[in-house]
């Protein structure tokens, strides 16, 4: 039977790492390690992200009931990336499977730059056969620069791979009705094709005390991660061979399909894994063009800047109001766009004595919001 090949993302909880205690269960690391390193035998594209630095730092340390101050948690990660590392690619060696660390932070996403660079590192690793080991960079992280939790960034991890499916592995079986800790008929929702504010609001906080995220930041993960064109299983990881049976499109947790396209999966950067530098203010004529005519943003339709932002950066496209319409990739930095506001495409390369093309922002570089 021919396997149709992907790429997975799996992610991993801290409470599926240490399965509910205060220490890494490798035993049940060498079991997900199997799932994967099969899949990845079979011709699969593997990246597992990979939670638990904080609680392998504590656990080398012995320092279980330190205070959980910022300054604190960076020191548990500092030494407990290189424990969870070790312990990772000592375990897929068993299997003579190679791994290689990436630490990525909210900047690395923002930019870019950088997010391209990122991409290509993540690309390179997949191409040589060597499965992604990501984790957000907590040992450097503050508030302004962290991408949140890991269910955030397996979504994004999942856009930097053009992946095609992402598995959120938890303490729990999957999306039920309602808490089914607190209600014993609360029924597991096998499939969701669209994810409404009612399936949103089903979403209950971590309890486990263990990890930073719950079924909402899963639920968040999940809708970035189909607006991309990729499908999203949220299931338990202690099930018995739920990795290869997710794979293989089998029954297991809760599964949101996506039937977005690709071309969505490119825009979906601008709009979930970048922040604005900047707004450009457009007229009526514009705005109606981009909002009703399928149109690129030109030159001619926009009136001012604001900010300060560079060819390729993510900016606003807003209307007079300053109400938001659209975010897009500029061709052209603040500066160029200031001397070619209002000109008709024709005039950019007299005016500036060059051109990046005919448009500001290109349809394809768009997403409407």
């Amino acid at each position: 039977m021919k396997i149709n090949k992907k790429t997975i993302v799996v992610k991993l909880g801290t409470s599926v790492l240490t399965s509910g205690t205060t220490k890494l269960d490798r035993s049940h690391m060498v079991e997900i390690v199997r799932q994967c390193a099969l899949l990845h035998k079979q011709g699969h594209q593997i990246i597992v992200v990979t939670s638990g630095a904080i609680a392998a730092g504590k656990e080398h340390l012995g320092l279980h009931n330190i205070e959980p101050t910022i300054a604190n948690k960076q020191m548990l990660a500092a030494v407990g990336q290189g424990q969870l590392v070790r312990e990772w690619e000592n375990l897929f060696k068993i299997y003579g499977v190679h791994v290689g660390q990436m630490l990525l932070t909210r900047a690395d996403l923002d930019d870019r730059l950088r997010f391209l660079n990122a991409r290509d590192t993540i690309k390179t690793l997949l191409k040589y056969r060597i499965i992604p080991l990501v984790n957000e960079n907590d040992a450097v992280s503050t508030r302004e620069i962290k991408v949140g939790d890991n269910d955030n960034l397996s979504a994004f991890v999942a856009l930097l791979a053009d992946a095609d499916q992402l598995i959120l592995l938890t303490d729990q079986l999957g999306l039920f009705t309602s808490d089914p800790r607190n209600n014993p008929d609360a029924q597991l929702i096998p499939e969701i094709q669209k994810i409404t504010r009612e399936i949103h609001s089903l979403a209950t906080g971590s309890v486990s005390g263990l990890g930073t995220g719950g079924m909402a930041t899963k639920i968040e993960s999940a809708i970035i991660a189909n607006r991309a064109g990729i499908e999203v299983v949220i299931a338990s990881g202690h099930k018995k061979d739920v990795i290869i049976n997710a794979a293989n499109n089998q029954s297991v947790g809760t599964r949101f399909s996506s039937e977005n396209s690709r071309l969505e999966a490119r825009k979906n950067w601008i709009f979930a894994a970048s922040r604005c530098s900047g707004k450009i203010i457009v007229d009526a004529g514009a705005e109606n063009a981009i909002l009703h005519g399928g149109s690129s943003l030109l030159a001619k339709g926009i009136v001012a800047t604001t900010d300060h932002f560079s060819r390729g950066y993510v900016v606003s496209i807003v209307n007079q109001a300053d109400q938001e319409l659209a975010r897009g990739v500029v061709r052209y930095k603040k500066a160029d766009i200031e001397k070619i506001k209002g000109l008709h495409s024709e005039q950019i390369e007299a005016v500036l004595g060059f051109e990046h093309g005919r448009v500001v922002i290109h349809r394809d570089d768009l997403v409407l919001l």
